[in-house]
């Protein structure tokens, strides 16, 4: 299976809410809505209700299922206005924008390096 890295570093594959999606036990889906829920307040300030949580199939879908939280988010923004397939092709790589991201995501960081030495 391919590794499938959003435009700021993350790795969707393991990130909690695209696995939710995945999630066939609804029950289950909605233990790990709760979880998402107060990590996300948690880590980044953000407040959902985990009813709120949508399903999420990684930041580079158009017009499928993505979570508000990626749809809104100003990384992948700015990295569909520049087209590019990734914050690491970007020249002004790291940006103020991503520096302060990867203080709570340096795993992202890590990722984009490495893109960034293959490049």
């Amino acid at each position: 299976m391919a590794e499938l890295i959003a435009y700021c570093g993350l790795a969707c594959r393991t990130c909690p809410i695209y696995l939710a999606t995945r999630q066939e036990n609804k029950a289950e889906q909605m233990r790990m809505r709760i979880e998402i829920s107060q990590q996300l307040k948690t880590q980044y300030g953000m407040s959902y209700e985990p009813e709120d949580i949508s399903d999420c199939d990684g930041c580079f879908m158009a017009g499928g299922r993505l979570f508000s939280g990626c749809k809104d988010c100003l990384i992948r923004k700015c990295a569909r206005e520049k087209e590019l397939a990734s914050c690491a092709y970007c020249a002004e790589y790291a940006c103020e924008r991503l520096e302060v991201f990867f203080s709570s995501e340096p795993s992202a960081k890590l990722r984009l390096d490495e893109m960034r030495r293959c490049i």
